[in-house]
């Protein structure tokens, strides 16, 4: 199990990409959390299994009107008492 943290800037805000993320990490079994920012970007934190957190990055990069221009990705420490994906509005 990993747990990875990512900017996404681009066409994500206004786009459903919150709606899209949360869709897409309950299929693949994903826990974690999203949250649009003030600049534009959308910040998101995925776990579980790496190839399932790779799978969420293209699908999420296909879906329409979502137009992706740069990730930042970065490992964090897992989180084991984490027990579904959310969609944070602060």
């Amino acid at each position: 199990m990993i747990r990875r943290h990512y900017y996404f800037s681009g066409e994500v805000q206004g786009v459903g990409f919150r709606f899209r993320c949360e869709q897409i990490a309950s299929k693949l079994h994903l826990t974690g959390w999203c949250k649009n920012l003030y600049d534009g970007r959308v910040e998101v934190e995925l776990q579980g299994e790496p190839l399932n957190v790779n799978m969420f990055v293209s699908q999420i990069s296909k879906q329409p009107w979502i137009e992706i221009t740069n990730v930042e990705e970065s490992d964090q420490p897992v989180n084991k008492s984490e027990k579904k994906f959310t969609v944070r509005y602060y």
